[in-house]
């Protein structure tokens, strides 16, 4: 129950520390803001603006939450190693892997929080659609469930800022996401004229999985900013975390490509020679090892799917699901392994 109880503390403390900070504001209302724009942006294709959108909002979704979590990840270890805070933590009878632990899960939490406001807004500007021409109609209960949310987001933010002493940075993140769910839902059961109709008409069941799954992928990243931080600063921390996120949204053409080619020439050769080894075979091994220490985003990018109007089989869900636990576990033990030898002192 102690290992619990201290989890929990930190996790709670880290949490409120990643969504009062400054930089959690500024990404939120610039994410915010590029989704929105990204609608009349939208309109400039021959035929395919909402497919458009979709590639454009979803894309603006996820590099936001990516940056964001290399941002929050060296806030909550590294400065606390800097100003040395965490001999506070760690004198006490509190286990370093309960600490990076509680951190990781607070961060993530944060993350996720923050992350939903502008994936919620994406959400409600695809229900309202794209302005193809002049001559498209509003979509009106969009428009006012959505400005209603913000408005109130806005409002008790700063109310509880003045009035209370609040921070307005947590208070927009932590309530900008359920109204704009509230405005979302709501946006569903009425069409353009306010007429009530079938949530099942506008729901998108497909790009909720996909921005699921883009939120497992954040979880990675957030693991590996935390394992990275133990050891660096802030710049190198957030250079190698968004170099390791683009090395992995091109791990299919890196390493998979090879390793198809190098089994082909094998088996060829093979056939004709007989087994051997030789450098082919050592290269295809490097390849696979490669292959997968380096988490692959590009299992969790489903987009082409949903704009091809093709499902998402479940069997593709239970095995990217697992995949992304063990990398998120493995990068978490990378992190507790570095932060073991760590002098803080």
């Amino acid at each position: 129950m102690a290992f619990i109880e201290q989890l929990l503390a930190i996790a709670r403390n880290t949490f409120f520390e990643c969504v009062r900070q400054p930089i959690s504001l500024v990404i939120l209302i610039a994410s915010v803001l590029l989704v929105l724009i990204s609608n009349p942006l939208s309109a400039f294709t021959m035929s395919d603006d909402q497919r458009m959108y979709v590639d454009i909002g979803l894309s603006t979704v996820f590099m936001s939450g990516a940056i964001l979590a290399a941002f929050l990840a060296t806030a909550v270890i590294d400065e606390e190693i800097s100003n040395r805070t965490v001999l506070l933590v760690v004198s006490k009878p509190v286990a370093r892997v309960t600490f990076i632990l509680g951190k990781y899960l607070g961060a993530t939490l944060a993350l996720t929080a923050i992350t939903a406001v502008p994936a919620l807004t994406f959400l409600l500007v695809e229900v309202h659609g794209v302005m193809q021409t002049a001559a498209t109609p509003y979509n009106w209960p969009c428009i006012v469930f959505g400005l209603a949310a913000v408005f109130m987001t806005i409002g008790t933010a700063t109310w509880c800022n003045f009035f209370y002493g609040k921070s307005f940075a947590a208070i927009a993140a932590l309530l900008g996401g359920p109204l704009l769910l509230i405005a979302y839902v709501l946006s569903l059961f009425f069409d353009s004229k306010w007429v009530a109709m079938s949530a099942e008409t506008e729901f998108r069941f497909d790009l909720v999985v996909s921005i699921l799954l883009m939120f497992l992928s954040l979880g990675i990243i957030s693991a590996i900013s935390v394992a990275v931080s133990t050891r660096l600063g802030q710049v190198l921390t957030i250079g190698i975390t968004l170099a390791i996120l683009v090395l992995g949204l091109l791990s299919d053409w890196i390493f998979a490509r090879k390793i198809v080619a190098l089994e082909q020439l094998i088996t060829v050769r093979d056939a004709a020679q007989g087994s051997s080894f030789d450098i082919d075979q050592l290269a295809l091994w490097a390849y696979k090892a490669g292959y997968a220490i380096l988490p692959n985003f590009q299992v969790f990018w489903v987009v082409d799917a949903v704009n091809q109007g093709q499902p998402i089989p479940l069997e593709y869900i239970s095995l990217v699901v697992p995949y992304a636990v063990l990398m998120t576990i493995a990068a978490l033990a990378l992190a507790t392994a570095l932060f073991q030898r760590r002098e803080v002192g």
